[in-house]
């Protein structure tokens, strides 16, 4: 597979790993076009392992990482990205979605990046455990972790609901 061949079938999929894995549309077209860039001067490497999509989301998931790791990369975003408004009642399964995304990102970077790969990327948990370099165990501890972490939030996020607190 040539590098054109590779970036026209996964560049789109590649952009929506890193938006889920970064939270922001404009950080994850960033981070693949750096990654893709490094990835064409190496090409010939990456694509003689037989498997470069799991090289290259590896290459994604530790530029993301890096990214955090300098100070400078924190934003503050402008505004309430919080507020919710009122809308109508047909647009509750995108409510629920908003939702459930917020609670995501509050998840430690592994845990985030390992539901993104294992239910968004349906990657199985010895790839996941290849891309995050980690044994499948941690693959399974982070999982269910994020999973007991977003369910105590669901949980409290409706007692909150129930006790007209919101």
């Amino acid at each position: 597979m040539t590098f054109d061949e590779f970036v026209t079938t996964r560049g789109p999929s590649l952009v929506r790993l890193a938006r889920l894995l970064s939270g922001d549309r404009h950080r994850a077209e960033d981070l693949v076009q750096d990654v893709l860039a490094r990835a064409y001067v190496h090409w010939r490497r990456i694509s003689a392992t037989g498997r470069p999509d799991v090289y290259v989301r590896q290459m994604l998931v530790n530029a993301n990482r890096s990214w955090w790791r300098l100070r400078r990369n924190h934003e503050m975003p402008y505004g309430d990205s919080t507020r919710e408004e009122a809308v109508a009642s047909g647009d509750s399964v995108v409510i629920e979605r908003d939702r459930l995304w917020r609670m995501v990102l509050t998840l430690p970077y592994r845990q985030r990046a390992v539901l993104v790969l294992r239910y968004y990327e349906d990657l199985d948990d010895a790839a996941i455990g290849e891309i995050l370099d980690c044994s499948l165990p941690t693959v399974r501890t982070h999982a269910m972790r994020a999973l007991a972490k977003l369910r105590d939030l669901g949980a409290q996020e409706l007692a909150t609901e129930v006790g007209g607190i919101r």
